[in-house]
């Protein structure tokens, strides 16, 4: 189903029930996976491959050049997963070199004006609300909330059942399981209501309470004793516990606290 304005390249691979609007242009090496549907006015470039049963809005760029300055040309990728949603002038750029593309996983929401940088990597079940931008090389792992203007600076890691608050400014790592919010961001707490919602348990949701005091609470304490005591405690038992010292103790660029 392509309609006859649309501009599609004889090396473009469409799988079955693929819908191509009117004024929509797709390049070279672009696989578009079953059931997938672009409205109008979208431009495609290659290479990338994207999954099934995505829905493109007008006037997004999904699978442009790297913006970083230091690409030469190479044939750098991008990989879409399923069932996302790119609402309008959404843009999604590809990798800066042939190792690295960029990713996205599946069930995501990109909200209008939304961007994705070059060289990131996106995870599942995520929201990128309104203008939310994500510099080359972030990393924002599953469940996160991006919420409007809120932006994600180079190199940095947004964990995973994550809410950002609006206009946020992030430079830093932001915890898996919290709330951060400001300009710079700053940790407001734990995301219990998205945790709640997500099915977590009372008894997850209080060892993690545990853990955010211990780590979190007392400002002056020395962060690198407070994730020692809380290795070495029983609540490091706890799997979703431990993967948030796991995020703390890989932490390149420190995170916010």
């Amino acid at each position: 189903m392509i309609h006859p304005t649309a501009v599609v390249s004889p090396k473009a691979e469409l799988g079955n029930g693929v819908e191509i609007g009117p004024y929509c242009v797709i390049g070279d090496h672009v696989r578009i996976g079953a059931r997938t549907k672009l409205h109008a006015h979208l431009v495609v470039e290659g290479p990338i491959t994207i999954g099934e049963d995505n829905e493109f809005y007008p006037f997004s760029s999904i699978g442009a050049r790297s913006q970083d300055l230091k690409y030469a040309g190479e044939p750098t990728s991008a990989k879409v997963g399923d069932r996302n949603t790119f609402r309008e002038f959404v843009t999604v750029h590809r990798g800066t070199t042939p190792e690295v593309p960029t990713l996205i996983g599946s069930d995501n929401n990109f909200l209008a004006y939304a961007h994705v940088a070059h060289d990131s990597v996106v995870g599942s079940h995520c929201i990128l609300s309104n203008a939310a931008t994500l510099g080359g090389h972030v990393t924002i792992e599953d469940h996160v909330i991006l919420s409007g203007l809120a932006g994600v600076h180079q190199f940095c890691r947004v964990g995973a059942h994550t809410m950002i608050g609006g206009c946020t400014k992030i430079v830093q790592d932001v915890p898996p399981f919290t709330i951060a919010d400001g300009h710079p961001a700053q940790l407001r707490g734990l995301n219990i209501v998205g945790l709640q919602r997500r099915g977590f348990s009372e008894t997850a949701i209080r060892a993690l309470k545990n853990a955010y005091k211990i780590l979190f609470l007392k400002k002056e304490a020395n962060l690198t004793a407070q994730i020692k005591l809380l290795s070495s405690s029983e609540l490091a038992k706890d799997e979703n516990v431990l993967r948030m010292l796991d995020f703390l103790q890989s932490s390149h660029r420190g995170f916010v606290r």
